[in-house]
C-alpha cells in the first residue's frame, strides 16, 4: 500500500503486538488540503493508523506485524510459526472519496511459512473500505477495491497495481465485471525493487492506477456486490454504488515495505 509531515496533530500509536493501538485524536486533526500532496505517514510510527488482522480484535497488531523501522512501513512475520490464514490490513484513520494516492512499495525476503502460493510477492492497497470496526474477527478482507500489488518472480510476466475485488464489482469497459481480478497492462518488476503505484479515484466514478506514471487500468462504478454475504450487510436503500471509504495496506504472508503514502484530495 510514504514523506513529508502530517500537521494532523496526531497522538502517538505504539506498535505493539501485546496491546491494540490506540486511536489517534482525530478531533485536532486539520484535513488535508485539496489539490496538495500530504503523506499519510510521518516516517517515524503508525500514528493515524490501526491494524485488523484475520483472527484478532481490531487494533491487535499481532506479532508485530506492522512496525516502523528505517523511515519504512515493514510488514514482517518473524514472530509468527506460520501464516495461518492471518490476513492483515492497516487502515487509515479518516475516509476519502475524490483523490490521487501515491504509494512507493518493494517485496524483501522470504515468504512466510504457510502462506498460500499465490499470495507470494503479493500485496496491495484497498480503498473505499467498509469500516474496519464493521470488518467480522474472522474476515479475511475488507469489503473494498484492491489495487493490488505483484512482484516478478523471475520468470515470465507478472503485472503489478492490477484490480481485485472482495465483496465488490466494477464496471469495466461499459459492462458490470463480476470476476474476483483483472490484470493491468504494466510491466514486471522483479527483484526487490522500489516501485512507485498510484490510484486516482473519482468518488463513484472513474478510478484509474498507474506504476511509474504510466496508465495501467482504468474503470468506473466501483459498488457493493449483492451477492456477497458481507457486502449484502452494508447495502442501505438498495445503494450500491461506493462514493467513499477507508485506505487499507494489505498484510498477505510476503514480507513487504512501504516508504511513501502520499494523498492529493481532489475537487469533485
Amino acid at each position: 500500500m510514504r514523506s513529508l509531515s502530517l500537521r494532523l496533530g496526531l497522538l502517538l500509536v505504539p506498535a505493539l503486538c501485546a496491546a491494540p493501538l490506540t486511536r489517534p485524536n482525530s478531533a485536532a486533526a486539520d484535513e488535508p488540503k485539496k489539490d496538495e500532496w500530504v503523506s499519510l505517514f510521518n516516517g517515524k510510527n503508525l500514528d493515524g493508523w490501526t491494524p485488523k488482522i484475520t483472527g484478532h480484535e481490531y487494533g491487535d497488531n499481532y506479532g508485530d506485524t506492522f512496525r516502523v523501522e528505517d523511515g519504512t512501513i515493514k510488514v514482517r512475520y518473524d514472530k509468527y510459526k506460520e501464516f495461518d490464514g492471518q490476513f492483515g490490513h492497516l487502515f487509515y484513520k479518516d475516509k476519502f472519496s475524490h483523490y490521487r494516492l501515491k504509494v512507493e512499495y518493494r517485496f524483501v525476503g522470504d515468504q512466510c511459512k504457510g502462506g498460500p502460493g499465490w499470495a507470494t510477492r503479493n500485496s496491495g492497497v484497498m480503498f473505499h473500505c467498509q469500516d474496519p470496526k464493521t470488518m467480522r474477527k474472522d474476515q479475511e478482507f475488507p469489503v473494498s477495491i484492491e489495487a493490488q500489488f505483484l512482484g516478478g518472480l523471475g520468470k515470465g510476466k507478472r503485472t503489478t497495481n492490477n484490480m481485485c475485488s472482495p465483496g465488490t464489482n466494477i464496471v469495466l469497459d461499459g459492462k458490470l465485471f463480476t470476476p474476483h481480478c483483472t490484470n493491468s497492462k504494466s510491466k514486471t518488476y522483479d527483484g526487490d525493487v522500489w516501485v512507485t503505484a498510484e490510484i486516482e479515484v473519482h468518488g463513484a466514478g472513474t478510478v484509474k492506477h498507474f506504476v511509474e506514471g504510466e496508465l495501467v487500468m482504468q474503470y468506473e462504478k466501483p459498488q457493493l456486490d449483492p451477492k456477497d454475504a458481507d457486502a449484502k450487510k452494508l447495502i442501505k436503500d438498495d445503494k450500491l454504488l461506493l462514493e467513499e471509504g477507508y485506505i487499507s495496506l494489505q498484510s498477505e504472508s510476503h514480507p513487504v515495505e512501504f516508504r511513501k503514502v502520499e494523498i492529493k484530495v481532489l475537487k469533485k
